[in-house]
């Protein structure tokens, strides 16, 4: 990742306000209560509200960013809410997570740099136990259109970082498929996803 990557998102998480609210999205709210509480990895995870969302719930939580920022955010969050998190900052590779260590992954907008995205998946693949789940929802192939008319929506602004429904099949290839498509959603989270987008979705549950 470049050094201009990481300034981006530090001098976005350097703001006093939180670039996507404190409140959990919406999806990861619905799916995670459908589950049996255990250890759970957020990744890309940013200020951390979908984190300390989680713990709250009793999870037992860890989470990762490129972002030391994002991490100090997180965990002013946490200590309001007095819970803790596990919050780890570098490059997923050089990260001490182990092997098959989390029953469920949350990517919640871990939109990665396009040439190493389906190259984080298999890494984060790698961490979920058999039967494990992953919960996932970012911008889709069709999001530029209404990017284009609606800046305020957020979400980037190269095709190539964006997710389709076949890449996701394809980087988690060994996974039941519980629910993959594109859609439209209304999003309103914090100062940078505001109106309609087109979002991809993915539960998957490891074989």
């Amino acid at each position: 990742m470049t050094d201009t990557w990481l300034k981006r998102w530090n001098d976005k998480y350097r703001e006093k306000e939180y670039a996507y609210g404190i409140e959990p999205n919406d999806f990861l709210k619905e799916q995670i209560q459908k589950l049996k509480i255990g250890k759970i990895l957020f990744g890309a995870e940013g200020e951390g509200r979908n984190a300390v969302y989680a713990a709250n719930l009793g999870w037992d939580v860890y989470a990762f960013d490129i972002s030391l920022e994002g991490k100090n955010k997180a965990l002013e969050l946490a200590r309001e809410k007095n819970i803790s998190i596990d919050y780890q900052v570098g490059l997923l590779a050089d990260l001490n997570f182990e092997n098959e260590q989390f029953d469920v992954i949350a990517l919640i907008y871990a939109h990665f740099p396009a040439s190493i995205k389906s190259e984080y998946h298999k890494l984060l693949d790698k961490k979920l136990k058999k039967g494990g789940i992953i919960i996932f929802e970012a911008f889709g192939k069709n999001h530029l259109e209404y990017k284009s008319k609606n800046p305020k929506i957020g979400g980037p602004s190269d095709f190539d970082s964006l997710f389709s429904t076949e890449e996701l099949k394809s980087d988690f290839e060994n996974y039941e498929v519980l629910e993959l498509q594109e859609k439209e959603i209304e999003l309103s989270e914090g100062l940078y996803h505001n109106g309609k987008g087109s979002v991809t979705r993915f539960i998957g549950r490891k074989k």
